[in-house]
């Protein structure tokens, strides 16, 4: 196997390293959700690494797990399909961007269609 060469400290992972006894870290994770009409989000769909299958990705969600997951909820039952919230992204199973980016822009959310 060949090693990976690391180009900054996003190449680790999120792990932090101090000799410092007094270090705290600080969780990039926000503690509360900005409103709709401050989220900035992106539609694309994929289907690399998921056997041919195709999902939608919605992805720039800024705010909670739990309303991360409430959103991903709404946009399965809207669909009618299955999906998963994994790194902060909503997967949607099938090509439904167009569908999703009407349901998020009359929930108030600024949507951007990203690819093909």
């Amino acid at each position: 196997m060949s090693k990976k060469k690391l180009n900054s400290l996003d190449d680790l992972g999120g792990f932090v390293f101090s000799t410092n006894n007094n270090f705290e870290f600080e969780s990039e994770i926000p503690e509360e959700t900005l409103a709709p009409k401050k989220q900035f989000l992106e539609a694309h769909f994929s289907n690399k690494g998921r056997g041919g299958k195709t999902v939608t990705i919605i992805s720039g969600f800024v705010g909670t797990e739990d309303d991360l997951k409430s959103l991903g909820k709404l946009l399965k039952t809207k669909c009618g399909v299955g999906g998963s919230i994994k790194d902060n992204e909503i997967i949607i199973q099938g090509n439904y961007r167009d569908k999703i980016m009407e349901i998020l822009k009359k929930e108030g959310y600024n949507i951007k269609r990203v690819g093909g």
